[in-house]
Formats: C-alpha cells, sequence, structure tokens
C-alpha cells in the first residue's frame, strides 16, 4: 500500500490534504507532521512513496528538507506545497529535485494527478532497482581462486577510471562478465552499456552498425541511423570479439579514440561522443599484428589495461561453487528445486578437460539436471557428461 507523508504547519490544511487523499484511495496510507524537523525524523526512520511538503514551516523549512532529504533518500518523490509569495522559491526546488509543486488552496484535480504521477515514478524506480539487481546477478563472476581473485582486485582498480581496457582469453570463459563488472562498477553505470559481437556483423555493415549512417549511403539505408557508439554516449561500449573487426572499421574506431569524434555512413558531419571502450577477444592480438590483420596503433590504444581471463582448466577449484551457482540459476529459471550434487560427481567433474570452459560446464550441468538423479551420482556424471 502506497505511503505517504503530509508536513505541513498549518492543521487545516494538513486535514484536508489527509481527507482529501484517504477518499480518493483506501489503500493510501497516510501520516503528517507539523514542522520540518520532524517531518525529517519521520523519514528518516519510515519508508515513504511520496512526500508532501510545505515550504514556509518552522524549525526547518522545505527547501531545507528536500536538500536533506535527497541526500540519503533520493528516490523519494517530493511535492513542494506553495503559497502564492512562494511560487519563485517553489520553481527553484525543482531544479532541486523537487517532483512538482503545488499552489495554496490546493486544486483537487492537479492534486491527485501530481499524487498519481509521482507513485507511479516511485514505482518505477522500485522496478527498474529489481531489474538491475537481476541483471547484476546475471553477470556475477563466481569464484575463489587466486585467478579469480586477481581479476576482482584489477577491477576494483580500474572501473572507477575511464582507463580503456582489452579482456583476452579463449571462448567460453566469461569475458562479457569482466566487461559488465567494469561497466556497473564505474561512474558511467547510470549511463547504457552497449555491447557490440564484431564477430557476428558482417564486415560491410560493422561501419554502419558503429557509426550510424545517413539516408542513401547505401541501397537499403532508407533513413538516417544511429550507431552504437552514439547509442553509449556517456556510458561504455564493449567490443567483444574485436579480433574480427575489418581493418577499415579499425581506423574508424582509432579515430573515435583519438579524437572522441565519429563519423555516420555517408555523411561529412563529425559527431562529438563521451564513450568508455572495453574490448575483448580470444585472438592472440600480437600475431594478429604480425600478420597484418590486426592495426599495432589501435591495440596499443585498446590495451591500456590488460585483462586475461583463465580458462576453466586453469581454475579447477571454482567448479564446485560454479556448479552451485548455475544448479540455483537453472532451478529459478524453471521453477524448480535445486537438485543435490554428490561429492564424488563433483570431484568427477574437476577432474574433467574442459576445452568448452564455463559455457561448457553450464551446459553439462543442465544437462545432469534434466537426465540425472533426484542427486547427480557418479555415475550419472560418466553416463551424461561425457564427451
Amino acid at each position: 500500500m502506497p505511503k505517504i507523508l503530509i508536513i505541513e504547519d498549518e492543521a487545516a490544511i494538513r486535514r484536508v490534504l489527509t481527507k482529501i487523499l484517504s477518499e480518493e484511495n483506501d489503500s493510501y496510507v497516510v501520516e503528517d507532521a507539523e514542522d520540518g524537523a520532524s517531518g525529517f525524523e519521520k523519514i528518516k526512520n519510515n519508508d515513504y512513496d511520496l512526500v508532501l511538503c510545505d515550504i514556509k514551516m518552522p524549525k526547518m523549512d522545505g527547501v531545507e528538507l528536500l536538500e536533506a532529504v535527497k541526500k540519503i533518500k533520493p528516490e523519494i518523490p517530493i511535492v513542494m506545497i506553495s503559497g502564492h509569495g512562494d511560487m519563485e522559491t517553489a520553481i527553484n526546488t525543482m531544479r532541486m529535485g523537487a517532483f512538482d509543486y503545488i499552489s495554496k488552496p490546493p486544486d483537487l484535480n492537479r492534486l491527485l494527478n501530481t499524487v498519481r504521477n509521482a507513485l507511479d515514478k516511485k514505482q518505477l524506480v522500485v522496478e527498474n532497482k529489481i531489474l538491475k539487481k537481476k541483471v547484476s546477478k546475471n553477470y556475477e563472476m563466481v569464484g575463489q581462486s587466486d585467478a579469480i581473485g586477481h581479476i576482482r582486485d584489477i577491477i576494483e582498480k580500474v572501473a572507477p577510471t575511464d582507463a580503456r581496457v582489452l579482456i583476452t582469453g579463449p571462448n567460453g570463459t566469461g569475458k562479457e562478465l569482466v566487461a559488465h563488472q567494469l561497466h556497473e562498477k564505474s561512474e558511467r553505470s547510470a549511463a547504457p552499456l552497449i555491447e557490440v559481437n564484431c564477430a557476428a556483423i558482417p564486415s560491410e555493415l560493422i561501419e554502419s552498425e558503429l557509426f550510424g549512417h545517413v539516408k542513401g549511403a547505401f541501397t537499403s539505408a532508407v533513413r538516417d541511423r544511429a550507431g552504437k557508439f552514439e547509442a553509449a554516449d556517456k556510458g561504455t561500449i564493449f567490443l567483444d570479439e574485436i579480433g574480427d573487426m575489418s581493418l577499415s572499421a579499425q581506423a574508424k574506431v582509432l579515430r573515435a579514440l583519438q579524437e572522441s569524434m565519429i563519423t555516420r555512413v555517408g555523411a561529412d558531419k563529425d559527431i562529438k561522443v563521451d564513450v568508455r571502450v572495453v574490448a575483448a577477444t580470444n585472438k592472440d592480438l600480437t600475431k594478429e599484428i604480425a600478420e597484418g590483420r590486426f592495426r599495432e596503433d589501435l591495440y596499443h590504444r585498446l590495451a591500456v589495461i590488460l585483462i586475461k581471463v583463465p580458462g576453466l582448466n586453469e581454475r579447477r577449484d571454482d567448479i564446485p561453487l560454479l556448479v552451485d551457482h548455475f544448479t540455483e540459476k537453472i532451478a529459478s529459471e524453471n521453477g524448480n528445486t535445486p537438485k543435490k550434487f554428490s561429492k564424488q560427481a563433483i570431484e568427477l567433474l574437476k577432474e574433467y578437460d574442459w576445452t568448452g570452459n564455463i559455457r561448457e560446464l553450464r551446459n553439462v550441468v543442465e544437462r545432469l539436471i534434466i537426465l540425472g538423479g533426484a542427486e547427480i551420482s557418479e555415475n550419472d556424471v560418466r553416463l551424461f557428461a561425457s564427451k
């Protein structure tokens, strides 16, 4: 049930607002406070979905309260209640983060519309936080090996900076998890992380995908289109499998890194972008440079920080934790109770040659859960996990 706090020093107005809100929706829980100081104490000690706050009050006025609340609970929408002489102040509070303002005496329709909109916004904020937590869980780095600990240490140091990062390692090791952690722990986390799989885009389309195009630039360009670099403005772009990028696209990426400018295909106007670049590859780029398939100057621009993600065979001690993680995840996705793996089954899995790395382990765990017994045994592993 939505919980609303009214902070107003005039008792008559408090009663009117409480009556209006209670009659509008009997699910509203309405509380009040007679001055800013007592209102702020209530906000500190309770969770409110909306605050209606007068501007001129004793002990702590509405502007001071707004400023204080935004420091401790910025997600709460605050609607300012202003007298005619307070209108300029009310407008200034909008710049400070107030959701809206209502003049005295309050117009019924305007008041109720504002309350509904503010509560809708609060609900969206809550849903976005839940969604972000789910997304974060999908990109959780699981493991306690020295190799994973070393990667975590690097991420903690590098994420708050704008340093470019090149992530290397075999397929299926979780390079994208490192990219997501770098973004989520950065000051750019509120902006988007845009992922581009360079290996999945045909070479003739990669430039348009990255930098966009203008109408008529090529046969199928029927309208202007922004590219991934523009979409990632103020955020991060993750160039996965960058070793598969064409040389012509590499040259444009190099310019984007050097000048923070991109040009859409078919255009002559430069567009300024503020993007952090994180790249990944399963190839040996020094070998690709020697054979003329990758630009050395681009490599040095990208590899300010190098993070090497080890294969699963190099971190076998993490296998029990990874099995537990995948078992919980698969059960959650299917609405089932997680199955248990016997100690012998885990030990046998630790002996396998994991050429497909973590991706292969995840597939094997799912196969064992589907085909194995109530508890996954050593025999189940021999029957269903063999290649």
